[in-house]
């Protein structure tokens, strides 16, 4: 959701250097505006003070200017030992010190597209028709899914996890049933943390080709088989945009968040969400909670949400036709 952030720097003349965690690097690698990408030597949680500090030292006189993207006090902390002059992100936790040039945060009820949301830090007007555009070099579509055993457009990919919680997460049985209605096979891409949840979804689809690759693939390889998929199903979590990035066709299913906010930005794109269907009843009130667990214990937003509605919508999107959130 950064990438028409960068885009627009590069394109007035900045060199851009993205400082990401491994995890995430390979994404900016996909973007041919970053210059280099530096891999920051953080775990997950904690304020590692010694290690932004030592990396910090290393950064001093680099750069002229920071863009802070995350709202947190730690992501601001290491542009400003480093004595980074000019810092810009949005007021976040105890952030007024450590930024010289603040945005302010918009209130929660008017929370703006992600893609808006960040471009604003380049100080330019008009966010309206900035989508990210990712790029991946095709010897190394092809040479990935060599090593998978598969052809271009001639499978599906499933992202059944989402990061946040299971208030994100369409159900694996209905992941397993559209699997069976499909008539290619279907990869199942996550992290580690999903390798259970992608081995219930094969379980369940029993005779369905579906091949349990969460957990398996590193970063690059998910991209470059997400890349080269006929279609995408996924939930609303990184790799959907992944997809959108890459112009995929793709079905992506909201649960307790909003496509309003999050939507996967690409002609390619169709989006199933509950809060939209006028036809649903009774009404949908409780959506969007943006809650990780559904606070009122029946997850109706994505448990009523059957692959037969899916179905449909995956000829949609293979013939380029947008879906309005």
């Amino acid at each position: 959701m950064t990438e028409p952030l960068l885009r627009r720097l590069a394109a007035r003349g900045e060199r851009i250097y993205v400082g990401a965690l491994p995890w995430v690097a390979p994404v900016y690698r996909a973007m041919p505006q970053v210059h280099a990408v530096i891999e920051f030597p953080f775990a997950h949680g904690g304020l590692q003070l010694r290690e932004r500090r030592k990396l910090a030292r290393q950064l001093t006189g680099r750069f002229s200017t920071a863009y802070v993207c995350p709202n947190s006090f730690k992501s601001s902390l290491l542009p400003f030992l480093a004595g980074i002059p000019k810092r810009v992100g949005y007021l976040g936790e105890a952030r007024v010190g450590l930024l010289t040039h603040r945005l302010k945060n918009p209130s929660k009820g008017l929370r703006p597209p992600m893609v808006a949301f960040y471009s604003a830090l380049s100080g330019e007007p008009g966010f309206d028709s900035d989508r990210p555009r990712l790029h991946l070099e095709p010897p190394l579509v092809e040479a990935v899914l060599r090593q998978y055993g598969q052809s271009q457009g001639d499978y599906y990919v499933f992202v059944p996890g989402a990061e946040y919680g299971p208030a994100k997460r369409w159900p694996a049985a209905h992941f397993a049933r559209l699997a069976q209605q499909l008539e290619a096979p279907v990869l199942l891409l996550g992290s580690a943390k999903e390798a259970g949840l992608g081995k219930e979804i094969a379980a369940l689809a029993q005779s369905a080709a579906v091949i349990n690759l969460a957990g398996s693939t590193g970063l690059t390889e998910a991209l470059a088989l997400i890349a080269g998929a006929r279609q995408v199903v996924t939930n609303d979590t990184g790799l959907m945009h992944v997809a959108a990035a890459l112009d995929v066709p793709q079905v992506a299913i909201f649960g307790s968040s909003s496509p309003l906010h999050t939507p996967p930005l690409s002609d390619r794109a169709q989006v199933l969400w509950l809060k939209n269907e006028a036809s649903y009843q009774p009404p949908l009130d409780c959506s969007p909670c943006y809650e990780r667990v559904c606070p009122l214990g029946h997850l109706r937003c994505l448990n009523d949400l059957e692959a037969s509605q899916v179905l449909p919508l995956l000829d949609k999107s293979a013939a380029g036709k947008t879906a309005s959130p």
